[in-house]
């Protein structure tokens, strides 16, 4: 039986899943510096990793920054082009199995997207997200690169650069556990070094990102939260997300293959079935 294929095209990455008999299948991501090469390069890719033919393709759907309207065929495979926000809203329900939710993409920047059965809006977004991560991390301890900057973070102690709680008021706060940021970066020390450096700004990008999340899902009505986009990987992003979810009275959803949430939802959106 032929399948679908998913790609979601960024600045630098390119995400490539299969879609057939209603699963998923086969992920994989390639990095290039120009959009049509890495296109191309995942393109390829899955075919000869799954010993696939131009001719078990039935069509391409594509998505993302560097999805172009112009295209019409890959190698001579029919291809579509599907507005992102729609792709990712489907992708995080499909792959949470939810029926509802708030979806967040975390990319460079992060986009919150209301989801259901009966249809996808794009609520917002923040320009805090990745982008965010690696600038900050760049200026402050001079490391760009993203899984240095995770390794970096890995022995950090927030206690050396956020201010709690804890440390403002000697009583307790009905709603906020002592252990509440109350300001991020607000008791950085001068003798904090680059691990707490790195933790600290990942703390904040996850807190204000998860806040954000919180926000819209009850303007959404829901408590339902899916995360997707690359960020979630990052180690520490669990028990972060967990911090706010117990403050907010949300519940954040990282399914499996969460970075492929945007090709998923493209690959979804064959024939115009959702």
């Amino acid at each position: 039986m032929k399948c679908v294929l998913g790609i979601d095209i960024g600045g630098s990455t390119t995400k490539i899943i299969g879609y057939r008999n209603g699963e998923i299948f086969s992920p994989l991501l390639v990095k290039a510096s120009d959009p049509r090469a890495s296109l191309y390069g995942a393109f390829g890719k899955f075919l000869s990793e799954n010993k696939l033919s131009l001719s078990d393709i039935s069509s391409v759907m594509i998505t993302g920054v560097g999805a172009d309207d112009s295209q019409k065929e890959i190698f001579g495979v029919e291809t579509h082009r599907i507005e992102e926000f729609r792709a990712v809203g489907h992708g995080g329900l499909f792959l949470s199995g939810l029926d509802s939710a708030v979806v967040v993409s975390m990319g460079t920047g992060t986009a919150f997207v209301s989801a259901s059965r009966d249809g996808v809006y794009h609520m917002g977004g923040t320009g805090i997200g990745g982008g965010t991560l690696i600038g900050l991390s760049n200026r402050m301890f001079n490391v760009r690169n993203f899984d240095d900057i995770i390794e970096t973070a890995a022995s950090g102690d927030l206690n050396n650069v956020d201010l709690h709680i804890r440390d403002i008021s000697r009583e307790d706060i009905e709603t906020l556990a002592a252990a509440t940021t109350a300001s991020n970066f607000g008791r950085i020390s001068d003798l904090a070094t680059n691990a707490d450096l790195a933790l600290g700004i990942i703390n904040m990008v996850f807190q204000t990102i998860g806040v954000m999340a919180a926000f819209s899902a009850k303007n959404a009505g829901t408590e339902n939260i899916v995360l997707t986009g690359n960020l979630t990987n990052v180690p520490q992003a669990e028990n972060i997300f967990k911090g706010v979810e117990t403050l907010h009275g949300v519940k954040f959803i990282i399914p499996e293959h969460s970075e492929y949430a945007t090709a998923t939802g493209a690959a979804l959106m064959y024939g115009n079935n959702i």
